[in-house]
């Protein structure tokens, strides 16, 4: 149990941040899910469609300090390659 004020307060803010979190977390893997969706169905122009709106979410992610850097860039470079080969 939290002994100070500071504590409890950093306790509150704590449990507030990871639900934000969880959500940003969330939304990325629902648009990165879109893109492999259309991948599966083989539909070129819809995957590459899904996955110009899930790159933005991806790296937003990022700025937001929910993924890392070179996790998202990974992430990206091999959906990227993996639409580039239904072509």
């Amino acid at each position: 149990m939290a002994n100070s004020p500071q504590a409890t307060k950093r306790i509150r803010r704590n449990d507030r941040r990871a639900a934000i979190n969880k959500s940003r977390v969330s939304r990325i893997r629902t648009f990165i899910r879109k893109v492999e969706e259309a991948l599966a169905t083989g539909d070129q122009s819809a995957a590459a469609t899904a996955l110009q709106n899930a790159q933005p979410e991806i790296m937003r992610g990022v700025s937001k300090g929910v993924l890392h850097k070179k996790t998202a860039s990974r992430k990206v470079s091999r959906l990227a390659g993996r639409v580039k080969a239904l072509a």
